[in-house]
């Protein structure tokens, strides 16, 4: 019974949902309900930005995240975010996964480097610059950087926000299969405007849409990704899948 609102105007209202374990789970729905600020409640990014209230709970094994016992660095390693646009550190590219690791006291900092690189397929194409400027990298570079340093700390769930919306067609190619692989692995959230990606990677599916009445958007149809694109239970998804609403 999740909802957000920044100053008087609601974002999202009495969102409930859960994240299967080791599942990829898809949010999506139109521009303007909700989606993103819904992701940035998960790891309490929204605390960031001023006027925000937020009602109702959100729990991690078992534990609500708003704890005043929970520590927001220790949360933020366990629930890592990939945005929509790539966020390198303008420093070079094995210093953007070092810093976090040297951040939370881990040790064996280059052999991690070189693991978390392997794992979003990136290795091979950087294993000779690794001290050259992140910046300097391809989009869809960037973003496997990003997605490599939030695995650097072993988190439990990956959130992420549109991480294709900025790509060329084979760097979104790269991202999916990367999803793919990590899926079993991690609970992956990811937000999609993209029907047919969400088609392609996703587990379960839940839907919102701006109810026009509350002036927010809301959950209007949850299920198995098969569920929701083959046989959706409401005319607006039927319609929005169908390319006929959005």
């Amino acid at each position: 019974k999740l909802s957000l609102s920044y100053g008087d105007k609601l974002a999202f209202y009495d969102v409930s949902l859960k994240l299967n374990q080791g599942c990829v789970t898809g949010i999506i729905g139109p521009s303007g309900c909700g989606k993103s600020s819904f992701v940035q409640c998960l790891n309490r990014m929204t605390e960031m930005i001023d006027d925000v209230s937020i009602k109702g709970d959100i729990f991690l094994d078992e534990k609500s995240i708003f704890d005043s016992r929970v520590e927001l660095m220790g949360l933020r390693k366990k629930v890592g975010i990939v945005f929509q646009e790539p966020t390198p550190l303008p420093i070079s590219i094995a210093s953007n996964i070092e810093l976090p690791l040297k951040e939370h006291g881990h040790t064996n900092i280059n052999e991690k480097v070189e693991e978390v690189l392997k794992d979003v397929g990136l290795w091979d194409e950087v294993k000779d610059k690794l001290r050259s400027p992140a910046n300097n990298l391809s989009g869809g570079q960037k973003q496997r950087l990003c997605l490599a340093r939030t695995l650097a700390l072993d988190p439990e769930v990956i959130l992420m926000d549109e991480p294709c919306s900025s790509l060329d067609p084979v760097s979104t190619e790269k991202i999916e299969s990367l999803i793919d692989k990590l899926r079993g692995k991690y609970t992956i959230l990811i937000v999609t405007h993209n029907l047919a990606q969400a088609r392609r990677v996703c587990d379960h599916v839940h839907a919102f849409w701006f109810n026009a009445n509350l002036g927010c958007g809301e959950i209007i149809e949850s299920g198995t990704c098969v569920q929701v694109f083959e046989s959706p239970q409401t005319s607006t998804v039927k319609e929005y899948i169908g390319g006929f609403k959005g």
